[in-house]
């Protein structure tokens, strides 16, 4: 398969609600899709950098920046299989959300050349996916149990809620006596520190399926030092960038579960090797969401159609962020709470580009 073109998009989103977290409130969401052809067909791709470098260093300024003058260059007129990708990015340290931009949709590419389902191309096994769903810091506790109402009702098998100091134990006491048999977890995208972990333990009274990336984004040592004080399993996310760090948080005992995310890991190749590790390590993963479009989501189902992403991950429908996806058709959970993987060749679901076109600020094409 020969790379001969690029096309950078950058899109502006508004979300149905705004999102809070520990480091902040999205409302509006710019996203750089990218659109690889080669031999005649087109992949698609996302960065799921953010707008500011809360979350991760990458922006979508920086991801431009790379995609444009150093990672393109290196793939640009050859003939390549998407397996092959990652290791030829390897001399960029880093930037691993415009990496997977570029590599998930080279991915996209050569499974609609031979025909087939990514998630197939990939090794999935999975027919369906189970869902959960990631509910934003809200105002009110009132208004906390009242989205969660909701969202069971929809179906979704899971709920994880957003933590910061001083919004912890109260909204988890609430819910849980609320919904005493429900599938909850807590994300605190490291807004603690080690000398919160009395407060922290706290939470093993609520019988949480995980905690999710308490401290800091890249200390793995104090999470092992954490881990060893609570009976809730630890779940990181930030912390994990490659395989390495995923061996070593697991054999220091940092965590006993692993959110894998496309864009932090660097794509499709690197995924499947920390999934295939966290396996042999019965450590189970399973799949985070970043605010994705569409085309965002639907290369997360094909990841999560391997055998270890045994947790309900954040993948829901489009319409729980978007009035109207850049998909079609637009991915749809059913009252059961799962998705099923598609059939279609490469991701599954068609770019919608008269939609995509209207919500473009900026576009470049490379050669």
């Amino acid at each position: 398969m020969k790379l001969r073109k690029l096309t950078l998009c950058e899109i502006h989103m508004k979300l149905v609600a705004p999102f809070e977290t520990s480091f902040g409130t999205s409302d509006l969401r710019r996203m750089l899709l990218v659109e690889v052809e080669a031999d005649g067909v087109a992949g698609w791709g996302e960065s799921t950098a953010g707008e500011t470098p809360f979350y991760s260093y990458e922006t979508v300024e920086t991801a431009w920046h790379i995609l444009r003058d150093y990672l393109w260059p290196m793939v640009r007129g050859r003939e390549i299989a998407a397996a092959e990708v990652w290791d030829l990015l390897a001399p960029v340290r880093g930037h691993n959300m415009a990496k997977a931009a570029l590599e998930t949709a080279i991915w996209d590419a050569e499974a609609k050349q031979k025909n087939v389902p990514l998630a197939e191309l990939l090794g999935g096994t999975l027919e369906q996916i189970p869902c959960g769903v990631s509910i934003g810091i809200q105002p009110t506790i009132e208004a906390l149990v009242a989205k969660v109402e909701k969202e069971l009702a929809a179906g979704y098998q899971r709920i994880k809620i957003k933590i910061k100091p001083g919004c912890d134990l109260e909204p988890v006491k609430a819910l849980r006596e609320r919904f005493p048999r429900i599938r909850l977890m807590v994300d605190a995208n490291s807004a603690y520190r080690l000398e919160d972990a009395p407060l922290l333990k706290q939470l093993d009274a609520f019988y949480l399926i995980m905690i999710e990336q308490p401290l800091g984004w890249d200390d793995i040592y104090s999470h092992a030092k954490l881990q060893r004080q609570l009976e809730t399993p630890i779940c990181l996310d930030e912390c994990i960038h490659d395989t390495e760090h995923a061996r070593a948080a697991i054999e220091t005992g940092a965590c006993r579960i692993i959110n894998i995310k496309l864009g932090r890991v660097g794509g499709h190749t690197p995924a499947r090797r920390m999934h295939d590790l966290c396996q042999s390590k019965s450590i189970p993963v399973w799949c985070g969401g970043m605010l994705e479009s569409g085309i965002g989501r639907a290369h997360n189902i094909a990841m999560s159609s391997l055998s270890n992403f045994s947790l309900p991950g954040d993948v829901s429908a489009s319409r729980r962020y978007w009035q109207e996806d850049i998909i079609e058709p637009e991915v749809e959970v059913s009252r059961q709470g799962t998705i099923r993987i598609p059939t279609a060749p490469g991701i599954g679901y068609a770019p919608r580009i008269d939609r995509i076109e209207s919500l473009t600020r900026r576009r470049e094409v490379l050669e």
